[in-house]
């Protein structure tokens, strides 16, 4: 049975309420906190680019603590195995049979804290997990619970020691958000929180608590699912994508995958953001999250400066936008 206009106004409250609970602890990342809430809205996932200190994984933490799920924290090493992750067969000398030990996977949200730290057998771990909602071991799939999203955090600067997540992985990834230097201001408050007492390991302390449940988060899925698209917006979101396999800086465009995230993606936002209606706005606001980690350039275009942000740029210059 749907929801009926009085839950779904319950449900958009709560989304709404979720980033401002945020806020409590995370100053300046608006932009990755609405990334959040868009993925989860979208059944999605999402890396997090930033350098170190940049609260990438506080972020995580106090979007978790406002939201009644089951939350998991792994911590990307090289030494780590995939039975780590998914979980393995146990020998019970009891029973003399082997049993089934879940690992971190199951859960709600899962944490994957500096994913690019891992060898590509880990990562690869993830790859079933983040498609299929499912583990398979010996054999036998195991359902994840729902809702399910891993929000996977990466430093940008250090490659030592690091292992890049191949393109398979990278498109599994509903959204890359980046999650840039705080302003003066920003810092200025950041500072003063902790002059305050603020405490980034006791979040309860600081006055975060839930404000959104999985039946929210249900409704608000089945609510995005039915916001409007005009065709000719559709048509523009195939375009932009297109317009990136034809760029000369580029040996990998977007594939069909990622038009469905953006369409995804724009439909959440026009949800959140009050309307039953996607604008060509909300597909130009969610291309770059929707679209940067997907695209590959050529290695000489990089020597010569090339970035995807500069392709994507270029992208939504050109390509004309509906009326």
């Amino acid at each position: 049975m749907g929801a009926t206009p009085d839950e779904v106004a319950r449900a958009h409250a709560a989304l709404v309420a979720l980033r401002a609970e945020v806020g409590k602890a995370v100053v300046g990342q608006d932009a990755a906190v609405t990334g959040l809430v868009i993925a989860l809205i979208c059944r999605g996932h999402v890396l997090l680019e930033g350098v170190p200190g940049i609260a990438k994984t506080l972020l995580v933490r106090t979007f978790c603590r406002a939201l009644d799920l089951k939350t998991t924290r792994v911590q990307f090493t090289p030494d780590l195995m995939p039975g780590d992750i998914t979980g393995s067969l146990i020998y019970d000398a009891r029973s003399a049979e082997f049993s089934f030990r879940p690992g971190p996977v199951f859960t709600n949200l899962l944490l994957a804290d500096e994913i690019n730290r891992t060898p590509p057998k880990t990562q690869a771990s993830l790859l079933e997990a983040m498609e299929e909602r499912q583990v398979s071991v010996d054999g036998t799939p195991r359902p994840l619970p729902d809702p399910f999203l891993v929000a996977a955090t990466q430093n940008p600067v250090e490659y030592e020691g690091t292992y890049p997540l191949p393109e398979a992985q990278l498109d599994r990834f509903l959204l890359k958000l980046v999650m840039p230097l705080p302003s003066r201001v920003d810092e200025i408050a950041v500072l003063q929180r902790h002059a305050g007492g603020f405490d980034p390991r006791n979040l309860e302390a600081a006055g975060v608590g839930p404000v959104a449940n999985a039946r929210d988060l249900a409704i608000a899925q089945a609510a995005a699912r039915t916001v409007a698209v005009r065709e000719d917006i559709v048509g523009y979101i195939v375009d932009v994508c297109r317009a990136t396999r034809e760029s000369p800086a580029v040996r990998l465009g977007v594939s069909p995958r990622g038009a469905t995230a953006l369409l995804a993606a724009s439909r959440a936002w026009a949800w959140l953001s009050g309307r039953d209606y996607v604008l060509p706005d909300d597909v130009k606001a969610l291309a770059r999250p929707a679209l940067r980690h997907r695209i590959g350039l050529r290695a000489e275009a990089e020597l010569e400066g090339a970035t995807t942000e500069g392709v994507l740029d270029q992208v939504l210059a050109n390509v004309p936008v509906p009326r």
